[in-house]
């Protein structure tokens, strides 16, 4: 086993939590949540007939918030339903069977069940468990990392994957339009059909100090986009006039967040959303985030189009891979 699990570690706890995981007085929830007035995080009906006040909403989503909610997506519920439930009944398994599909040690892949994901400046960790594995495209899955356990665990994975491809596809098309390139420039700039989609069940276990503790340290993602649903417990947080606010949850909506690579090609127009994960005292928060990324031999970098002498690029072409490993390292990019 690479480390304690937290899941192991909140049961046995107590009223109190190991000081590794105590953060520092500028991150913790209780001292540097906002409490006050909370503005409204964009929701957008992604049915809207109007592509043109679509691809409105989405450019300014983009541009001021990095970070929005979507409805009226079009993902059927049941397909929700059905991932949430699998994902849920994987991290009720024993330790000894969850631990079968536990990260490689050394590897360079995120794949897998795990704790530690980054490398976290003065030894602090994150109260999360993890399971990581791709669902689409077929080339890049790996089925030793998809729980046997529940039974139907596949099945409801494949159907969400192909239920969130239509939607991910309008979405980097109303991006492309919103910077004034062609609709099919972003997708293709992100490797087109073998664009990868890394899902992320993430599981944060009662907390007997969530007011000292976060889930999930501040972070952009290193994805193109994000697209997250959660169950019913809030935690997620955003950096919104230099404040965390709460980003209060809409029933059956998905999640948007803008990721370092859209941030890069749109060479700085749209900018990644800065987020973090807090924890409950008497509930299980768990969120599932698919990461939408360009294969590891992809080399982004900012779209010629967008680039002039008045605008000149902003951001280095680098390989995904480089990327990411620079990223989980916290190595200057």
């Amino acid at each position: 086993m690479e480390t304690q699990r937290v899941q192991a570690i909140a049961k046995a706890s107590g009223d109190t939590i190991p000081a590794e995981f105590i953060r520092p007085e500028t991150e913790q929830p209780a001292l540097t949540t906002f409490n006050g007035p909370i503005p409204e995080v964009p929701v957008i009906d992604f049915s809207n007939p109007d592509e043109n006040n679509l691809v409105s909403l989405i450019s300014n989503a983009s541009q001021e918030w990095s970070f929005f909610q979507i409805i009226n997506h079009g993902l059927p519920t049941e397909a929700t339903k059905n991932l949430l439930k699998v994902g849920r009944e994987f991290f009720e398994l024993s330790d000894e069977e969850k631990e079968v599909y536990a990260k490689v040690p050394g590897s360079d892949s995120l794949e897998g069940y795990g704790t530690k994901l980054q490398k976290e400046i003065a030894g602090k960790k994150a109260w999360v468990d993890y399971l990581f594995h791709f669902i689409w495209p077929p080339s890049s899955i790996n089925y030793k990392f998809w729980p046997k356990n529940p039974p139907s665990y596949r099945e409801a994975n494949e159907e969400y994957a192909k239920c969130l491809i239509p939607i991910v596809d309008k979405l980097l098309m109303l991006l492309s339009l919103g910077l004034g390139v062609e609709r099919h420039v972003i997708k293709e700039a992100v490797g087109g059909d073998s664009l990868e989609y890394l899902l992320k069940i993430n599981y944060y276990p009662p907390c007997p100090r969530p007011d000292l503790a976060l889930g999930v340290p501040p972070h952009t993602d290193m994805s193109a986009v994000t697209l997250l649903v959660p169950n019913e417990v809030q935690g997620l947080q955003v950096l919104k006039y230099d404040r965390w606010i709460d980003a209060k949850y809409i029933t059956n909506a998905l999640i948007v967040h803008i990721g370092d690579q859209v941030e890069i090609l749109s060479n700085g127009k749209y900018r990644s959303v800065l987020h973090r994960s807090t924890v409950n005292k008497e509930k299980t928060r768990m969120s599932w985030p698919v990461f939408c990324s360009p294969p590891a031999d992809m080399v982004v970098g900012p779209l010629p189009q967008l680039v002039t002498e008045e605008n000149p690029a902003k951001y280095k072409f680098k390989k995904y891979k480089d990327y990411e490993y620079c990223k989980l390292n916290k190595i200057p990019q």
